[in-house]
């Protein structure tokens, strides 16, 4: 597998089998991962408030139909 350096790009390297542009700056993958993961966590949070917000529609659901129960009682 030959590697070959892209022009005008010090971090970039090709791939002459598969013709695949790789980027070889640790660096600039670490920085990479930090934003994945924050995007991840961004998702999870906003999951777990989405459910929330369901878990509490239901209660409230719940809550009105006890007071409609009582009230005509």
């Amino acid at each position: 597998m030959a590697k070959l350096r892209v022009e005008g790009h010090d971090s970039l390297i090709r791939d002459t089998v598969s013709n695949a542009v790789i980027n070889s700056s640790t660096s600039e993958y670490n920085i990479y991962m930090s934003r994945h993961r924050a995007r991840e966590q961004q998702s999870d949070e906003l999951r777990t408030a989405c459910k929330e917000i369901n878990t509490l529609k239901a209660e409230l659901r719940e809550i009105k139909s006890l007071i409609k129960k009582v009230i005509e009682k």
